[in-house]
C-alpha cells in the first residue's frame, strides 16, 4: 500500500529511492540527518540497499515496505535508510563485504541492521514478510532485534565491533609474486569450472562475465592453447543463441537462471551491454565469426535506439518487471503468436526457436510452467539452415522480418521501467565498447556516439579540473565520483584516442589518472580506495580487487596505467600498476580466476606487447589505411601512438623523438621490448612485424 504522504526520499534524484518515496516506511536517504536521529533516539539503523531494476527488491517492497503493519514495526524500532547501490557503490561494497564475511554470500536487496555509528550486527539479503522455509520474516525479526537492543545491547555491540574491526584489518601483500604462475592458475581454475556442454562457468545461475572471455582470448594469444579460445567460442555461441539474448528487441538480459542460457532473468544493464559487446568484437576480430558481429551490432543498435539520452549520455538499465510481473514484456503466448504471424512464420519460429503450444518458459522462483514462450536456439543459423536445406542468408532474412513484426507488436505492451540516470563509470564502459565496435566494423555512428557521450560527461560531470561527479539525472550532476568512475572513463578515453588519434582524449585520460592517484591512492599500502579521501560517512575505506559482474576499479585502473605508460613512455605509471597488483595480491593470489581483469593487466606487464608509432598526417588516406589494417587483426596489448608530422602533439614520448615519416608518406614504427624494427610505409609489412611479436608467447617485455 502506497502512503499518501511522501517520505524524505521524495526529494532525491535516484529512480530507486523515488520508487520508495510513498512507502509507509519513514525512509531517510544516507546522510547526517538519519545518523543524528539514530543517535539522539538511541535506535539501531535498518539499512536497505538495492537498485531500481532489481526484481527481488520489488518483491520485498510489495510484501513488507508497503505493508502498514510491517512499516509501523520498522518505524518504531529503527531509523530506516534506503541506498541506491548504483549511486553509492562505495557504501554497497563495504556492506556487501560484511555480507560475504558473515554469510559467505551476498546479493540484492541487501539488508543490514547497524548501530547508530553505522557498525553492522545483522545482515541478510531478501527477507520475507513472514517466516517460512527456515528463514525468519520481518514480523519476527523486528521484535527480536528490539528485545536484544533493549536487553542485551553489549552482545550486539561486541558483534558490531568485531565485524568493523575485520573490515578495517590490513592484509599483508605477498612479495615477489610469480606472475606467470598466476596466469596459468587463472586459466586452470576457469578450465575446471567450465561447462563443456553449454559453455560458461559453473552450473546455474550463469552470468556473462565477459572479462573472463577477454582474459581467455589474451591467454590463447599468449600461449597458443586452443582450449582457451574454445571456451570463449562455446560460451559466446551459447549466449548468442540462448534466451539470455533478446532476439526480438536486441541486447542481452542480466543472467540465465538455468544452465543452458535459455531462461533469463530479464533485467538489462548498461554495463552488461558494454562488456559483452567488447567480448563479441574481440572474438570476431580473432575468428571472423559473423554471429558475433551481428550480436555486437544488435547491442549497439539497442543502446543507441533505446538507452541514449538526447544529451548523449547512456541510461543505466531496464527492469525485469512489467505491470508487476517479471518478464511479462518479453514472453509470448502461443495464441498471441498465432494471431500476429502467418502460419508459415509461426511454424518457422517453432522450428528455430523452440516455441511450443504449451509454452517453454518456467517461473524463476517456483520452476512452474507459465504457458509462455521465450525465444532461444540450440544451434547456429548456419547449422539450422543446412538442416532445412536452405541458404543461411535466406533464413536469416526471413527471421529478421519476423523479429521486426514481433518487435512492433511488443512495443505496444506496457514497457518495463527504465532507470534513466547517467552513471559516469558505466558510460565510460559504453564509450569504450562503441570505440571497439567502430574499430571492428567501421560504423561511423558508433564513434560519433562515443564522442558525444564523452563530451556530455566532460561538460556535465567534470568539475574543478579533473574531478568527476558520479551521477547525472534530471539536469543535475551529483555525488562525488568513486574510483570506478575515474578508471572506467579513463578506459573509454584511451579507446577514443586509439580510435581517433585525437590527443585531447589522451590528455583527458592522463588528467583523470593523475587525479585518481591524488585522491584514491593508498600511500601506505598501495592500491586505490573505492571512495575519495574526502569521504567522512563510511566506517571503512575499502579497496576492491574482485572482478564480479563488472571488473573492479583497481583492475581497470591498473590496465589504464599500463596503457598510458606504454603510449607516452613514462614508466612511473606502469610502476604504479605493479604496486597496485602487489598491494592487492593477497586477494588475487587466493583466487586468480575471480580477478581476470587483473590477470589481463598482469599479462600486459609481463607478456608480449607491441608499441606502434604511426608518423603522418591524420587526414591522409595512407594514414587511414595503416589504422584500418591494424584494426583487422587481433593484437591484444597493442599500444599505438600517433605522431603528427605537423608537430601538433603536446605529448611526445622520448622513444619517438627521432621518428620521421619517409617520403612524405605515413610511416609505421613497430617496437617491443625496448627495441624497434625498421620503419615501413606498407600496412601489410606493418602487420607482419606486429604479428611476429606474438609468435613466441614466452617472449618477455624486457
Amino acid at each position: 500500500m502506497k502512503s499518501k504522504v511522501p517520505n524524505r526520499l521524495a526529494k532525491e534524484k535516484s529512480p530507486y529511492l523515488l520508487q520508495h518515496a510513498h512507502n509507509p516506511v519513514d525512509w531517510y536517504p544516507w546522510g547526517n540527518e538519519a545518523f543524528r536521529k539514530a543517535s539522539s533516539e538511541d535506535k539501531p539503523i535498518f539499512l536497505s540497499i538495492g537498485y531500481s531494476t532489481c526484481h527481488w527488491c520489488h518483491v520485498m517492497e510489495r510484501e513488507s515496505f508497503e505493508d502498514p503493519e510491517i512499516a509501523e514495526l520498522m518505524n518504531d524500532a529503527f531509523v530506516c535508510i534506503k541506498v541506491d547501490r548504483e549511486e553509492r557503490p562505495d557504501i554497497d561494497q563495504i556492506y556487501m563485504k560484511v555480507a560475504q564475511m558473515v554469510t559467505g554470500s551476498g546479493g540484492w536487496p541487501l539488508n543490514l541492521i547497524l548501530t547508530p555509528e553505522r557498525k553492522p550486527f545483522y545482515v541478510a539479503t531478501y527477507i520475507p514478510k513472514s517466516s517460512r522455509y527456515g528463514a525468519i520474516g520481518m514480523n519476527e525479526l523486528i521484535p527480536n532485534v528490539t528485545g536484544l537492543w533493549n536487553n542485551d545491547r553489549d552482545k550486539l555491540s561486541e558483534s558490531a565491533e568485531k565485524i568493523t574491526n575485520a573490515l578495517n584489518a590490513v592484509e599483508t601483500p605477498k612479495q615477489g609474486l610469480p606472475l606467470d604462475d598466476l596466469l596459468e592458475q587463472a586459466y586452470d581454475e576457469l578450465s575446471l569450472s567450465f561447462d563443456e556442454k553449454y559453455g560458461g562457468f559453473g552450473t546455474r545461475p550463469k552470468f556473462p562475465s565477459p572479462h573472463n572471455m577477454l582474459f581467455l582470448l589474451r591467454y590463447w594469444k599468449r600461449s597458443g592453447n586452443p582450449h582457451a579460445l574454445a571456451m570463449v567460442e562455446k560460451t559466446l555461441d551459447s549466449m548468442c543463441r540462448g534466451g539470455i539474448r533478446d532476439h526480438v528487441g536486441m541486447g542481452f538480459h542480466r543472467y540465465s537462471t538455468d544452465q543452458r542460457w535459455n531462461l533469463p532473468h530479464f533485467e538489462k544493464m548498461l554495463y552488461d551491454q558494454a562488456l559483452i559487446a567488447i567480448a563479441l568484437c574481440e572474438a570476431y576480430i580473432a575468428n571472423k565469426k559473423s554471429e558475433y558481429r551481428i550480436a555486437a551490432q544488435e547491442i549497439f543498435e539497442y543502446i543507441l535506439s533505446r538507452m541514449t539520452s538526447a544529451e548523449g549520455g547512456f541510461h543505466s538499465a531496464e527492469d525485469a518487471d512489467s505491470e508487476g510481473i517479471e518478464g511479462a514484456y518479453y514472453v509470448w503466448g502461443h495464441e498471441d503468436l498465432s494471431n500476429i504471424l502467418e502460419p508459415d512464420e509461426l511454424h518457422l519460429l517453432e522450428r528455430v526457436f523452440h516455441v511450443k503450444s504449451r509454452g517453454n518458459f518456467r517461473d524463476e522462483a517456483t520452476g512452474a510452467e507459465t504457458g509462455e514462450n521465450i525465444l532461444f536456439m540450440d544451434r547456429g543459423i548456419g547449422e539450422i539452415s543446412a538442416g532445412m536445406g536452405t541458404e543461411t542468408t535466406f533464413l536469416r532474412d526471413r527471421l529478421e522480418s519476423i523479429m521486426k513484426t514481433l518487435r512492433a507488436h511488443r512495443e505496444e505492451r506496457v514497457p518495463p521501467f527504465k532507470d534513466d540516470k547517467v552513471l559516469t563509470d558505466w558510460n565510460g564502459l559504453m564509450v569504450a565498447a562503441l570505440c571497439v565496435g567502430y574499430k571492428s566494423f567501421g560504423n561511423e555512428e558508433y564513434i560519433k556516439s562515443a564522442i558525444k557521450a564523452a563530451g556530455f560527461i566532460e561538460g556535465k560531470m567534470l568539475h574543478d579540473g579533473h574531478l568527476l561527479f558520479h551521477r547525472y539525472r534530471d539536469g543535475e550532476a551529483g555525488i562525488e565520483g568513486n574510483i570506478d568512475d575515474y578508471a572506467f572513463l579513463s578506459l573509454g578515453l584511451l579507446e577514443l584516442y586509439d580510435a581517433t588519434f585525437n590527443e585531447k582524449y589522451l590528455l583527458f585520460a592522463k588528467g583523470l589518472m593523475d587525479a585518481s592517484i591524488r585522491i584514491f591512492w593508498d600511500d601506505n599500502g598501495g592500491g586505490f580506495f573505492t571512495s575519495p579521501i574526502t569521504s567522512k560517512d563510511l566506517i571503512a575505506r575499502h579497496k576492491e580487487s574482485y572482478d564480479g559482474a563488472i571488473p573492479s576499479g583497481n583492475s581497470v585502473m591498473a590496465m589504464c596505467l599500463v596503457r598510458l605508460s606504454k603510449i607516452i613512455g613514462e614508466s612511473e605509471y606502469e610502476e604504479r600498476a605493479r604496486c597496485s597488483i602487489t598491494a592487492l595480491s593477497e586477494d588475487i593470489y587466493g583466487r586468480p580466476s575471480a580477478h581476470t581483469y587483473f590477470m589481463m593487466s598482469i599479462d600486459a606487464v609481463i607478456g608480449a606487447t607491441s608499441e606502434l608509432v604511426i608518423v603522418g598526417d591524420i587526414s591522409c588516406k595512407d594514414m587511414m589505411r595503416m589504422s584500418s589494417a591494424r584494426n583487422e587483426v587481433y593484437l591484444p596489448h597493442n599500444f599505438t601512438f600517433f605522431k603528427d608530422v605537423g608537430g601538433g602533439n603536446e605529448l611526445v614520448p622520448g622513444y619517438s623523438s627521432s621518428m620521421r615519416d619517409m617520403g612524405g608518406t605515413s610511416t609505421a614504427y613497430v617496437c617491443s621490448g625496448h627495441s624497434c624494427k625498421a620503419p615501413t610505409n606498407d600496412p601489410k609489412k606493418m602487420l607482419e612485424l606486429l604479428s611476429a611479436i606474438y609468435l613466441d608467447p614466452s617472449r618477455p617485455n624486457d
